[in-house]
């Protein structure tokens, strides 16, 4: 009997916990969930609003009208001990794209040292690039993330 008691407080204490996350002014179990319900569709409407937001963020009016098969792909180039890791990202896969991104890497003097490619539906490349013997000059993150932008760039 004690634990049926317990069960019930816990459970009460819980939809409490429900009614002051959600705001909710409902007593019965039923309308809580709805509300709960209600609550998490607005956050998801939130979030979508916000992604949508920072993906047009930093964009001027005439990229932002353009058509999404304009939009270059997500490219992130990160420094290691003894190269780059570059990551290319794209919803959409152009022929090309890939070769056009390996002669962005020879002409950085890169050495292409391990890459996973995928180009069945989107575009993905995650490469590991060592600079060569032969390039005496510095490369650094961002010259290689704008070489391989350029290079997508140029192949449209």
């Amino acid at each position: 009997m004690a634990s049926r008691g317990r069960k019930k407080a816990s459970l009460q204490h819980k939809l409490q916990q429900l009614r002051d996350v959600t705001n909710s002014s409902a007593v019965n179990k039923a309308s809580i969930i709805v509300d709960a319900s209600k609550y998490i569709e607005e956050l998801k409407q939130k979030v979508e609003g916000l992604n949508a937001e920072l993906g047009s963020s930093g964009t001027t009016n005439e990229e932002s009208s353009s058509s999404s098969q304009n939009q270059l792909p997500k490219v992130t180039v990160e420094t290691l001990e003894r190269g780059f890791l570059i990551n290319v990202f794209s919803e959409r896969n152009c022929p090309g794209m890939l070769v056009s991104i390996l002669e962005a890497f020879e002409v950085l003097g890169l050495e292409v040292l391990d890459a996973r490619v995928s180009c069945e539906d989107a575009f993905q490349l995650e490469a590991v690039g060592g600079e060569s013997q032969e390039i005496d000059e510095n490369i650094d993150a961002q010259v290689v993330r704008q070489a391989v932008l350029q290079a997508i760039k140029d192949m449209e």
